[in-house]
């Protein structure tokens, strides 16, 4: 999230040692997803420490047919590096999501959002996504 190892590795101890202090003083964090809130928390201070975001149309286009055609194309780094680029909060959705390792009521836990924030930040970020995928991966006339 940070875009930056070192940093990535601060938050990580940062996260780790406050869990350590809770901890000790008889109040550990209360369920695992503390951590994720956390560092996530403390990844979007880092990285956004001091930088105004502009507000910025995308463009979005209805999801293809062609969609699983255009995406075998793709490297796994392009997605990689079109989700990191996305605007927050829909950028830990998209990241936190894809991982597939969070059920729906964890990923609003995390994220601090409502079910239907959460639906509208993923589906407008596929429509987002299938701009981008038209404009890089062109779908092939049948």
């Amino acid at each position: 999230m940070t875009g930056d190892a070192g940093k990535a590795g601060e938050v990580f101890q940062k996260t780790v040692r406050e869990a350590e202090l809770r901890a000790a003083h008889g109040e550990p964090p209360a369920d695992r997803l503390w951590f994720f809130r956390s560092a996530r928390d403390r990844c979007l201070d880092a990285s956004e420490a001091g930088l105004q975001a502009e507000a910025v149309e995308f463009e979005e286009h209805e999801l293809s047919p062609a969609a699983p055609q255009q995406l075998s194309q793709l490297d796994c780094d392009q997605l990689a590096i079109w989700i990191s680029s996305a605007p927050e909060p829909q950028r830990s959705a998209l990241a936190l999501f894809y991982l597939d390792e969070f059920n729906l009521r964890e990923l609003m836990s995390i994220l601090g959002l409502k079910v239907t924030e959460l639906g509208a930040l993923l589906a407008s970020a596929r429509r987002q996504f299938q701009a981008w995928l038209n404009a890089t991966v062109p779908a092939e006339e049948g």
